[in-house]
């Protein structure tokens, strides 16, 4: 494609009767937007939307129930298991279709992964065996049973050709009921649909089949697999290549994705695995069986997707999280505006966090508008308005370039040399890295600003603010770690020559630490998400390391994806769990803990104090009384709740709420 930066990822593949004008394909992902009675909604159109009109080539909605309410996964999934669910889906296809984007659904029976509490009965699957450590025992399902849902497939297809889509997507993967056939970990049947590769395949092949009768020769059929289901007796590559040969006919584009409920950090990538690094099982399957295939995971670049497709791996490549935050991903690439892309930090905090963790509509860290876009950029102040922003941590870097696209005067203060705040610490943590691209994306941003001026090296005095004229403050100076008043912490933390450090001090000394650490012990005080940061990093370099935590559990506030990546490394490395566990005394050498009632000294080389973090708010108290009742005040991110990145950008964005409150902008009737 002449001019264009990425001709192959920009290029049209024709896959029978389907042209898709792009290689961009976006990764069916749940999002709790569905109604309540499984039909799509206004805000899952607008979403959709979003991501069309941004250039993506063929949107792969997010998986459909097939067969109400035993296939149900989550409380608010799609359904298209009654033909009334197809006016909606009617409207959605015209919808996208008129911004040029090729447009296929996923169709899904949830099995074990199902919950009883939402399904009200027992979940079903191939055998008793539950499809994730801890869940429930299912009921194995009857051969009639079988041949039913097979129909069931079947019908769904035929509604989502009616309603007109381009094509289909078999979920066979990721620990749902294809996938617990297919994989020997969940499939103990001993009849025909179970033991040999053969017989593990024969559901889909049955359901495959079913889909082809329903919809025709020339109706794309898709298949969505857990290539390498990276669990112990579960199925390799080359046990998933023995199967596929069952079905390889009846399929036209193999979706090859990996990992099943345990080992979800493959599936749903951890934030530190490289971009495109699943893209050796697409071309083993491409190679094998000759058909078209998508590969995703962690695709964050375009050369690297562009590197991909040249190299033959695949023929398509998956966006999913990218998508999420970026709308735009395909339109900026092709474009020449590869730099102004907002790329997602795989931190699994607003998507898989809210949507599998705590059943909430999905969110993003980085994209606080996951619906809208960036459509409030259309929007002006109605009349001159001065922001002042203290503190160019990411909620102050959000709030100034948000209050300035719609036309504010905005100046930024901040105390240090350079923007970012926390988030540049982070970034030296070896998993963390990512987490810089979207503080360089923010930079980037505001430098591009005329009426955004940075003020670097400038602690955010009254007067300071006072000569700026402000209409609106906003401050968000961060936050500092806790210190309790714990004997001989304060005195031993952070000290010249003691071995017990904060995260920060740390990360100051990263360098330092050798990178074989075999025999050296490492206790940290804190089991939240910076404590495990800690344990990632000495478990990796071979320290006994040892975890305290007053809480039940560690993690409590991480996302599914880092709990288990976190519970398998930590059983891997033989990490010592103390949970239930109180931090007593602080000695040089040791930490003197109490659990059950029973006192014990933990021995160290090296002591980590990551109890959370407290806000830091130094100037708010001389602000809200130099500008009492004249200027209205904020107080966002971090300097108002300690939290994560997630909720201070939010808040950052939400400076549109305040501009609207005082009259300086048109409320949004959209």
């Amino acid at each position: 494609m002449e001019g264009c930066s990425f001709p192959v990822l920009f290029s049209p593949l024709k896959i029978k009767n389907l042209t898709i004008q792009n290689r961009t394909v976006m990764m069916p992902m749940g999002t709790n937007f569905a109604c309540a009675d499984g039909s799509i909604s206004r805000e899952h159109m607008r979403y959709y939307i979003q991501r069309a009109r941004g250039g993506t080539g063929l949107i792969i909605v997010e998986n459909a129930n097939v067969s109400f309410p035993a296939g149900s996964n989550g409380t608010t999934q799609l359904r298209l298991d009654e033909d009334r669910f197809i006016p909606g889906f009617f409207e959605l296809c015209e919808a996208l279709h008129a911004q040029g984007c090729a447009v296929s659904i996923q169709l899904n029976h949830a099995g074990a992964s199902a919950r009883s509490s939402r399904i009200g009965m027992q979940p079903v699957s191939a055998s008793s065996r539950p499809s994730k450590r801890g869940n429930e025992i299912p009921r194995p399902l009857t051969v009639e049973e079988i041949q039913k849902i097979v129909k069931d497939f079947g019908a769904a297809a035929k509604r989502a050709q009616i309603a007109g889509f381009d094509s289909v997507e078999i979920h066979g993967g990721h620990s749902y009921l294809l996938s617990q056939f297919l994989s020997p970990t969940t499939n103990g049947r001993t009849d025909q649909y179970g033991g040999t590769p053969e017989n593990r395949a024969r559901f889909l092949r049955e359901a495959a089949e079913e889909i082809r009768s329903q919809v025709g020769p020339n109706f794309p059929v898709m298949l969505r697999l857990s290539a390498d289901e990276f669990v112990p007796g579960g199925n390799t590559l080359d046990d998933t290549l023995e199967y596929l040969k069952y079905v390889a006919g009846l399929v036209d584009v193999f979706n090859v994705s990996c990992g099943l409920n345990d080992s979800l950090e493959y599936q749903i990538d951890s934030c530190f695995r490289p971009d495109g690094w699943r893209s050796y099982m697409a071309r083993a399957v491409r190679d094998r069986f000759g058909k078209p295939t998508i590969t995703m995971g962690n695709i964050r670049d375009p050369h690297v997707a562009e590197d991909i497709l040249e190299r033959g791996d695949a023929d398509l490549i998956g966006l999913g999280r990218c998508l999420i935050a970026d709308p735009d991903w395909a339109w900026k690439a092709k474009n020449g505006k590869k730099d102004e892309i907002r790329k997602c930090i795989s931190c699994n905090i607003g998507c898989a966090g809210n949507r599998i963790g705590k059943n909430r509509p999905l969110r993003c860290t980085v994209n606080p508008a996951v619906v809208e876009g960036d459509a409030y950029r259309s929007r002006k102040v109605s009349r001159p308005c001065n922001v002042v922003v203290a503190g160019g941590g990411t909620a102050g870097l959000e709030a100034a370039c948000t209050a300035a696209e719609v036309g504010c005067t905005v100046s930024l203060l901040e105390q240090s040399d350079h923007l970012g705040g926390h988030t540049t610490d982070l970034v030296r943590l070896p998993d963390k890295a990512r987490i810089g691209d979207f503080t360089a994306y923010l930079i980037r941003r505001a430098s591009n600003l005329k009426n955004l001026t940075v003020l670097l090296n400038t602690p955010a005095s009254t007067g300071k603010i006072r000569d700026l004229r402000p209409d609106v403050i906003v401050n968000a100076t961060g936050s500092v770690p806790v210190l309790p008043n714990i004997p001989g912490l304060r005195e031993t933390t952070d000290q010249e020559g003691s071995p017990i450090h904060t995260v920060f001090s740390m990360i100051d000394h990263v360098d330092s630490y050798p990178a074989d650490m075999t025999g050296k012990k490492v206790v940290i005080a804190g089991g939240g998400a910076v404590g495990l940061d800690m344990m990632e990093f000495f478990a990796q370099r071979g320290a006994e390391v040892t975890v305290v935590e007053l809480l039940p559990a560690l993690g409590s506030d991480l996302d599914p994806i880092t709990k288990v990546c976190d519970s398998n490394m930590m059983e891997k490395y033989k990490v010592r769990q103390l949970t239930g566990t109180r931090l007593l005394e602080v000695r040089k050498t040791q930490f003197l803990v109490e659990t059950d009632g029973k006192q014990s000294a933990l021995p160290l080389d090296y002591g980590f104090i990551c109890l959370g973090m407290r806000p830091y708010a130094p100037v708010l108290d001389g602000l809200r009384s130099d500008f009492s009742g004249s200027v209205e005040i904020l107080n966002i991110g971090d300097s108002l709740k300690a939290g994560q990145i997630i909720s201070g950008v939010q808040a950052g964005r939400n400076v549109l709420l305040t501009l609207e409150r005082l009259g300086f902008l048109a409320p949004d009737h959209t």
